[in-house]
Protein backbone atom coordinates (compact mmCIF):
# COMPACT_ATOMS: atom_id res chain seq x y z
CA UNK A 1 0.00 0.00 0.00
CA UNK A 2 0.88 3.65 -0.74
CA UNK A 3 2.20 5.77 2.32
CA UNK A 4 -0.75 8.03 3.53
CA UNK A 5 0.41 10.98 3.24
CA UNK A 6 0.11 13.47 6.20
CA UNK A 7 0.75 17.17 6.36
CA UNK A 8 3.29 18.63 8.79
CA UNK A 9 1.71 21.00 10.68
CA UNK A 10 -1.15 17.72 11.54
CA UNK A 11 -1.75 17.75 15.05
CA UNK A 12 -1.84 22.08 14.45
CA UNK A 13 -4.66 21.32 11.95
CA UNK A 14 -6.70 18.96 13.72
CA UNK A 15 -6.66 21.78 16.93
CA UNK A 16 -7.61 24.26 13.91
CA UNK A 17 -10.90 21.93 12.87
CA UNK A 18 -11.55 21.06 16.18
CA UNK A 19 -12.18 24.47 17.12
CA UNK A 20 -15.50 25.04 15.02
CA UNK A 21 -16.68 22.37 17.42
CA UNK A 22 -18.79 20.74 14.44
CA UNK A 23 -21.52 18.10 13.99
CA UNK A 24 -21.02 17.04 10.82
CA UNK A 25 -24.72 16.19 9.87
CA UNK A 26 -25.80 19.72 10.90
CA UNK A 27 -24.70 21.17 7.78
CA UNK A 28 -26.21 19.70 4.73
CA UNK A 29 -28.47 22.71 3.88
CA UNK A 30 -25.86 25.06 4.93
CA UNK A 31 -23.49 24.40 1.82
CA UNK A 32 -25.89 22.71 -0.57
CA UNK A 33 -25.85 26.18 -2.69
CA UNK A 34 -21.75 26.36 -2.56
CA UNK A 35 -21.34 22.77 -3.74
CA UNK A 36 -23.93 23.12 -6.72
CA UNK A 37 -22.28 26.30 -7.65
CA UNK A 38 -18.97 24.41 -7.54
CA UNK A 39 -20.68 21.46 -9.71
CA UNK A 40 -22.00 24.21 -12.64
CA UNK A 41 -19.14 26.01 -12.85
CA UNK A 42 -16.60 23.78 -13.59
CA UNK A 43 -18.85 21.82 -15.67
CA UNK A 44 -18.61 18.89 -13.71
CA UNK A 45 -21.33 15.50 -12.51
CA UNK A 46 -20.25 16.32 -8.68
CA UNK A 47 -19.02 18.15 -5.87
CA UNK A 48 -18.28 17.65 -2.59
CA UNK A 49 -17.61 19.83 0.51
CA UNK A 50 -15.16 17.33 2.35
CA UNK A 51 -13.67 18.34 6.34
CA UNK A 52 -10.74 15.79 7.42
CA UNK A 53 -10.58 14.54 10.70
CA UNK A 54 -8.12 12.27 12.33
CA UNK A 55 -9.66 8.77 10.76
CA UNK A 56 -12.35 10.22 8.45
CA UNK A 57 -13.19 12.51 5.77
CA UNK A 58 -16.98 13.55 6.13
CA UNK A 59 -18.65 14.90 3.19
CA UNK A 60 -20.44 17.73 5.43
CA UNK A 61 -22.46 18.80 1.49
CA UNK A 62 -22.62 17.92 -2.02
CA UNK A 63 -24.17 17.82 -5.32
CA UNK A 64 -24.77 14.89 -7.62
CA UNK A 65 -23.51 12.02 -5.21
CA UNK A 66 -24.98 10.85 -2.08
CA UNK A 67 -21.90 10.40 0.57
CA UNK A 68 -21.34 11.18 4.47
CA UNK A 69 -17.88 9.50 5.28
CA UNK A 70 -15.36 7.64 4.10
CA UNK A 71 -12.56 6.53 5.71
CA UNK A 72 -9.56 8.88 5.44
CA UNK A 73 -7.13 6.62 3.69
CA UNK A 74 -9.75 6.22 0.90
CA UNK A 75 -10.24 9.51 0.14
CA UNK A 76 -8.64 11.64 -2.36
CA UNK A 77 -8.80 14.78 -0.79
CA UNK A 78 -6.07 13.76 1.91
CA UNK A 79 -3.67 14.76 -0.71
CA UNK A 80 -5.15 17.86 -1.42
CA UNK A 81 -5.01 18.88 2.34
CA UNK A 82 -1.07 18.37 1.61
CA UNK A 83 -0.70 20.64 -1.36
CA UNK A 84 -0.19 24.22 -0.90
CA UNK A 85 -3.23 25.48 -3.79
CA UNK A 86 -4.83 22.55 -5.36
CA UNK A 87 -4.40 18.56 -6.19
CA UNK A 88 -5.91 17.38 -9.51
CA UNK A 89 -5.64 13.59 -11.17
CA UNK A 90 -6.43 13.34 -14.37
CA UNK A 91 -7.34 9.95 -14.69
CA UNK A 92 -8.27 7.93 -11.53
CA UNK A 93 -8.85 4.84 -13.49
CA UNK A 94 -5.14 5.08 -14.56
CA UNK A 95 -3.41 6.26 -10.82
CA UNK A 96 -1.81 3.70 -8.90
CA UNK A 97 -3.26 5.47 -5.84
CA UNK A 98 -6.55 5.28 -6.61
CA UNK A 99 -7.33 3.01 -9.30
CA UNK A 100 -8.83 -0.01 -6.71
CA UNK A 101 -10.75 2.50 -5.03
CA UNK A 102 -14.37 1.74 -4.56
CA UNK A 103 -15.47 4.60 -6.35
CA UNK A 104 -13.86 3.52 -9.27
CA UNK A 105 -13.99 0.66 -9.98
CA UNK A 106 -17.86 0.75 -8.79
CA UNK A 107 -20.27 3.42 -9.27
CA UNK A 108 -20.14 6.14 -9.43
CA UNK A 109 -16.66 5.08 -11.69
CA UNK A 110 -15.17 8.24 -10.98
CA UNK A 111 -12.05 8.89 -13.76
CA UNK A 112 -11.41 12.83 -12.96
CA UNK A 113 -10.63 15.01 -9.69
CA UNK A 114 -9.45 18.00 -8.66
CA UNK A 115 -9.46 19.93 -4.99
CA UNK A 116 -8.90 22.68 -3.45
CA UNK A 117 -7.82 23.19 0.31
CA UNK A 118 -9.89 24.43 2.45
CA UNK A 119 -7.66 27.41 4.64
CA UNK A 120 -7.95 28.52 7.55
CA UNK A 121 -6.57 31.90 8.52
CA UNK A 122 -4.02 30.16 9.97
CA UNK A 123 -2.82 28.94 7.13
CA UNK A 124 -4.14 25.06 8.02
CA UNK A 125 -6.15 22.90 5.51
CA UNK A 126 -9.40 21.44 7.60
CA UNK A 127 -10.58 19.89 4.03
CA UNK A 128 -11.53 20.80 0.76
CA UNK A 129 -14.30 21.22 -1.85
CA UNK A 130 -13.83 18.98 -4.57
CA UNK A 131 -14.95 18.84 -8.16
CA UNK A 132 -15.49 15.21 -10.02
CA UNK A 133 -17.00 13.26 -12.67
CA UNK A 134 -17.12 10.23 -14.83
CA UNK A 135 -15.41 11.84 -18.00
CA UNK A 136 -11.46 13.13 -18.04
CA UNK A 137 -12.00 17.02 -18.12
CA UNK A 138 -9.99 19.69 -18.13
CA UNK A 139 -10.42 22.98 -16.55
CA UNK A 140 -9.78 26.53 -17.63
CA UNK A 141 -8.02 28.86 -15.50
CA UNK A 142 -11.04 30.82 -15.10
CA UNK A 143 -12.39 28.03 -13.56
CA UNK A 144 -10.07 27.06 -11.39
CA UNK A 145 -10.22 30.73 -9.34
CA UNK A 146 -14.26 30.34 -9.37
CA UNK A 147 -13.32 27.23 -7.31
CA UNK A 148 -10.52 29.09 -5.25
CA UNK A 149 -13.37 31.73 -4.72
CA UNK A 150 -16.03 29.33 -3.61
CA UNK A 151 -13.39 27.27 -1.42
CA UNK A 152 -13.18 30.99 0.70
CA UNK A 153 -16.14 31.14 0.52
CA UNK A 154 -16.91 27.98 2.25
CA UNK A 155 -14.54 28.45 5.17
CA UNK A 156 -16.22 31.91 5.42
CA UNK A 157 -19.19 30.45 6.22
CA UNK A 158 -17.92 28.05 8.49
CA UNK A 159 -16.50 30.84 10.53
CA UNK A 160 -19.57 32.34 10.50
CA UNK A 161 -21.88 29.46 11.63
CA UNK A 162 -19.36 29.77 14.32
CA UNK A 163 -20.18 33.10 15.29
CA UNK A 164 -23.74 32.11 15.10
CA UNK A 165 -23.61 29.42 17.19
CA UNK A 166 -21.64 31.64 20.11
CA UNK A 167 -24.08 34.15 19.76
CA UNK A 168 -27.27 31.26 20.20
CA UNK A 169 -25.19 30.04 23.48
CA UNK A 170 -25.17 33.78 24.74
CA UNK A 171 -28.86 34.02 24.41
CA UNK A 172 -29.34 30.99 26.07
CA UNK A 173 -27.40 32.30 28.92
CA UNK A 174 -29.33 35.03 29.04
CA UNK A 175 -32.67 32.89 29.01
CA UNK A 176 -31.39 31.02 31.71
CA UNK A 177 -30.34 33.87 34.14
CA UNK A 178 -33.55 35.27 33.35
CA UNK A 179 -35.44 31.91 35.09
CA UNK A 180 -33.24 31.75 37.33
CA UNK A 181 -33.80 35.63 38.17
CA UNK A 182 -37.56 35.03 38.42
CA UNK A 183 -37.35 31.77 40.28
CA UNK A 184 -35.34 33.14 43.05
CA UNK A 185 -37.20 36.34 43.75
CA UNK A 186 -40.59 34.01 43.51
CA UNK A 187 -39.32 32.61 46.71
CA UNK A 188 -38.58 35.62 48.79
CA UNK A 189 -41.53 37.90 47.43
CA UNK A 190 -43.94 34.63 48.27
CA UNK A 191 -42.73 34.89 51.68
CA UNK A 192 -43.09 38.12 52.05
CA UNK A 193 -46.54 39.01 50.91
CA UNK A 194 -48.12 35.10 52.60
CA UNK A 195 -46.52 36.68 56.32
CA UNK A 196 -47.52 39.98 55.54
CA UNK A 197 -51.50 38.49 55.01
CA UNK A 198 -50.70 37.09 58.13
CA UNK A 199 -50.30 39.50 60.62
CA UNK A 200 -53.01 41.42 58.30
CA UNK A 201 -55.51 38.50 58.99
CA UNK A 202 -54.32 38.01 62.73
CA UNK A 203 -55.33 41.62 63.57
CA UNK A 204 -55.39 42.23 67.05
CA UNK A 205 -54.79 38.79 68.30
CA UNK A 206 -51.34 39.57 67.36
CA UNK A 207 -49.20 38.95 70.16
CA UNK A 208 -45.76 42.00 69.78
CA UNK A 209 -43.11 38.81 70.20
CA UNK A 210 -45.14 37.44 66.93
CA UNK A 211 -45.02 40.31 65.34
CA UNK A 212 -41.45 41.00 65.98
CA UNK A 213 -40.47 37.69 64.81
CA UNK A 214 -42.92 38.05 61.53
CA UNK A 215 -40.73 41.93 60.89
CA UNK A 216 -37.44 39.71 61.05
CA UNK A 217 -38.82 36.93 58.91
CA UNK A 218 -39.63 39.87 56.41
CA UNK A 219 -36.70 41.66 56.77
CA UNK A 220 -34.47 37.82 55.80
CA UNK A 221 -36.55 37.60 52.73
CA UNK A 222 -36.27 41.62 51.58
CA UNK A 223 -32.06 40.96 52.14
CA UNK A 224 -32.19 37.59 49.89
CA UNK A 225 -33.73 39.84 47.05
CA UNK A 226 -31.19 43.06 47.74
CA UNK A 227 -28.63 40.38 47.82
CA UNK A 228 -29.80 38.62 44.35
CA UNK A 229 -29.88 42.44 42.84
CA UNK A 230 -26.30 42.74 43.42
CA UNK A 231 -25.62 39.52 41.76
CA UNK A 232 -27.49 40.52 38.82
CA UNK A 233 -26.01 43.78 38.54
CA UNK A 234 -22.16 42.55 39.00
CA UNK A 235 -22.83 40.34 35.66
CA UNK A 236 -21.89 43.73 34.03
CA UNK A 237 -18.71 43.69 35.61
CA UNK A 238 -15.69 42.70 33.56
CA UNK A 239 -14.54 39.83 35.61
CA UNK A 240 -17.63 37.75 35.37
CA UNK A 241 -18.18 34.55 33.89
CA UNK A 242 -21.31 33.53 31.76
CA UNK A 243 -22.43 30.07 32.61
CA UNK A 244 -21.42 27.99 30.09
CA UNK A 245 -24.35 26.88 27.70
CA UNK A 246 -26.15 23.19 27.51
CA UNK A 247 -29.22 24.01 26.90
CA UNK A 248 -29.68 22.02 23.86
CA UNK A 249 -27.44 19.52 24.49
CA UNK A 250 -28.21 16.11 27.09
CA UNK A 251 -27.12 12.77 27.19
CA UNK A 252 -29.74 11.89 24.61
CA UNK A 253 -28.73 13.96 21.91
CA UNK A 254 -25.16 13.23 22.55
CA UNK A 255 -26.48 9.25 21.75
CA UNK A 256 -28.05 10.51 18.88
CA UNK A 257 -25.67 12.44 17.51
CA UNK A 258 -22.84 9.55 17.78
CA UNK A 259 -25.30 7.18 16.53
CA UNK A 260 -26.02 9.07 13.58
CA UNK A 261 -22.19 9.45 12.85
CA UNK A 262 -20.58 6.63 13.72
CA UNK A 263 -22.76 3.56 13.41
CA UNK A 264 -22.14 3.61 9.61
CA UNK A 265 -18.33 3.68 10.55
CA UNK A 266 -19.00 0.58 12.39
CA UNK A 267 -21.50 -1.25 10.20
CA UNK A 268 -18.81 -0.71 7.01
CA UNK A 269 -16.69 -3.51 9.32
CA UNK A 270 -19.23 -5.75 10.34
CA UNK A 271 -19.32 -4.47 13.59
CA UNK A 272 -21.92 -3.92 16.37
CA UNK A 273 -21.56 -0.11 17.80
CA UNK A 274 -24.00 0.15 21.11
CA UNK A 275 -24.76 3.48 23.04
CA UNK A 276 -26.44 3.49 26.04
CA UNK A 277 -27.26 6.27 28.74
CA UNK A 278 -27.30 6.60 32.32
CA UNK A 279 -31.78 6.75 32.68
CA UNK A 280 -31.76 8.94 35.91
CA UNK A 281 -29.36 11.91 34.32
CA UNK A 282 -29.98 11.55 30.53
CA UNK A 283 -32.09 14.94 30.24
CA UNK A 284 -29.95 16.96 32.52
CA UNK A 285 -28.65 19.89 30.41
CA UNK A 286 -24.38 20.16 29.86
CA UNK A 287 -22.00 22.09 27.24
CA UNK A 288 -21.00 20.23 23.78
CA UNK A 289 -17.92 21.90 23.92
CA UNK A 290 -15.42 19.14 21.82
CA UNK A 291 -17.21 16.12 22.98
CA UNK A 292 -18.19 14.81 19.69
CA UNK A 293 -14.23 15.34 18.35
CA UNK A 294 -13.37 13.80 21.68
CA UNK A 295 -15.81 11.02 21.26
CA UNK A 296 -15.50 10.36 17.64
CA UNK A 297 -11.84 10.00 17.85
CA UNK A 298 -12.21 7.22 20.16
CA UNK A 299 -14.75 5.10 18.54
CA UNK A 300 -13.11 5.79 15.38
CA UNK A 301 -9.89 4.32 16.91
CA UNK A 302 -11.74 1.47 18.60
CA UNK A 303 -13.63 0.66 15.14
CA UNK A 304 -10.38 0.68 13.38
CA UNK A 305 -8.44 -2.13 15.87
CA UNK A 306 -11.59 -4.39 16.49
CA UNK A 307 -11.46 -7.20 14.38
CA UNK A 308 -14.80 -7.81 11.84
CA UNK A 309 -17.71 -9.26 14.09
CA UNK A 310 -16.44 -7.07 17.65
CA UNK A 311 -18.72 -4.95 19.59
CA UNK A 312 -17.84 -1.36 20.28
CA UNK A 313 -19.79 -0.11 23.40
CA UNK A 314 -20.18 3.56 23.93
CA UNK A 315 -21.45 4.32 27.70
CA UNK A 316 -22.45 7.52 28.51
CA UNK A 317 -23.19 8.85 32.15
CA UNK A 318 -23.61 11.95 33.82
CA UNK A 319 -22.57 12.21 37.47
CA UNK A 320 -24.77 14.80 39.28
CA UNK A 321 -23.55 16.89 41.97
CA UNK A 322 -23.93 19.94 44.27
CA UNK A 323 -21.44 22.37 42.52
CA UNK A 324 -20.25 20.65 39.73
CA UNK A 325 -21.41 17.55 37.82
CA UNK A 326 -19.32 14.62 35.70
CA UNK A 327 -19.44 13.69 32.58
CA UNK A 328 -18.30 10.02 32.27
CA UNK A 329 -17.66 9.03 28.57
CA UNK A 330 -16.48 5.05 28.13
CA UNK A 331 -15.66 3.63 25.39
CA UNK A 332 -15.24 -0.12 25.51
CA UNK A 333 -13.96 -2.43 22.46
CA UNK A 334 -13.05 -6.37 22.43
CA UNK A 335 -10.07 -5.69 19.74
CA UNK A 336 -6.62 -6.50 19.79
CA UNK A 337 -5.70 -4.55 23.08
CA UNK A 338 -3.00 -2.71 24.23
CA UNK A 339 0.27 -3.59 26.07
CA UNK A 340 1.31 -1.61 29.26
CA UNK A 341 3.90 0.10 27.26
CA UNK A 342 1.60 1.28 24.49
CA UNK A 343 -0.89 2.71 27.47
CA UNK A 344 1.82 4.27 28.52
CA UNK A 345 3.01 5.88 25.21
CA UNK A 346 -0.74 7.34 24.91
CA UNK A 347 -0.76 8.86 27.90
CA UNK A 348 2.81 10.85 27.52
CA UNK A 349 1.80 11.66 24.29
CA UNK A 350 4.41 9.87 22.83
CA UNK A 351 2.48 7.12 20.49
CA UNK A 352 3.17 6.05 16.87
CA UNK A 353 1.01 5.12 14.06
CA UNK A 354 0.13 1.49 13.57
CA UNK A 355 -2.51 -0.70 11.39
CA UNK A 356 -5.96 -1.36 12.22
CA UNK A 357 -7.05 -5.08 12.06
CA UNK A 358 -7.73 -5.07 8.67
CA UNK A 359 -4.93 -3.04 6.87
CA UNK A 360 -6.57 0.45 7.91
CA UNK A 361 -4.16 3.48 7.67
CA UNK A 362 -2.89 4.55 10.94
CA UNK A 363 -2.32 8.72 11.10
CA UNK A 364 -0.82 8.95 15.06
CA UNK A 365 -2.97 11.78 16.18
CA UNK A 366 -6.48 10.43 16.94
CA UNK A 367 -5.56 9.66 20.57
CA UNK A 368 -2.88 12.44 20.77
CA UNK A 369 -5.65 15.27 20.05
CA UNK A 370 -7.82 13.40 22.73
CA UNK A 371 -5.68 13.71 24.91
CA UNK A 372 -5.09 17.37 24.43
CA UNK A 373 -8.89 18.10 24.44
CA UNK A 374 -9.55 16.26 27.45
CA UNK A 375 -6.44 17.84 29.25
CA UNK A 376 -7.66 21.12 27.99
CA UNK A 377 -11.30 20.94 28.88
CA UNK A 378 -9.30 19.86 32.85
CA UNK A 379 -10.69 16.12 32.34
CA UNK A 380 -8.79 13.20 32.99
CA UNK A 381 -8.42 10.06 30.42
CA UNK A 382 -7.50 6.14 31.85
CA UNK A 383 -7.01 3.19 29.64
CA UNK A 384 -7.50 -0.05 30.68
CA UNK A 385 -6.11 -3.00 28.33
CA UNK A 386 -4.15 -6.10 27.89
CA UNK A 387 -3.09 -7.32 24.62
CA UNK A 388 -5.91 -9.37 22.87
CA UNK A 389 -8.36 -8.06 25.44
CA UNK A 390 -9.71 -5.50 24.24
CA UNK A 391 -9.10 -2.22 25.54
CA UNK A 392 -11.76 0.51 27.74
CA UNK A 393 -11.07 4.16 27.29
CA UNK A 394 -12.60 6.02 30.27
CA UNK A 395 -12.63 10.46 29.83
CA UNK A 396 -14.28 11.83 33.09
CA UNK A 397 -15.13 15.80 32.63
CA UNK A 398 -16.21 18.48 35.06
CA UNK A 399 -19.65 20.47 34.21
CA UNK A 400 -20.46 23.07 35.46
CA UNK A 401 -24.32 22.65 37.21
CA UNK A 402 -26.90 25.33 34.83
Amino acid sequence: MPTQPIPDNEMERLLSLSEFDLDYTEYKDSFKDLAKLAAKVTGTEISLVNLIDSYTQWSISGHGLQIEQMPREDSVCQYTIINGEYFEVGDLQNDERFKNKFYVTDEPKLRYYYGIPLKTSDDHNIGALCVLDKNVKELTPEKVELLKIIADEIVNRLKDLKVIGKLKNKLSEANETQKKVAHDIRGPLSGIIGLAQFISEQGEANQIEEVLEFINLIHKSGRSILELADEILSADKKDHKPIPNGAEFNLLVFKDKIERLFIPQARNKNILLTVKTSSESERIPFARNKLLQITGNLISNAIKFTPKGGIVEVDLRLEVNDHSNILQIQVKDNGVGIDQKGIDKILSGSSTSSSGTTGEAGFGFGLALVKHLVETLKGTINIYSKPAEGSVFEVRLPQKVQ
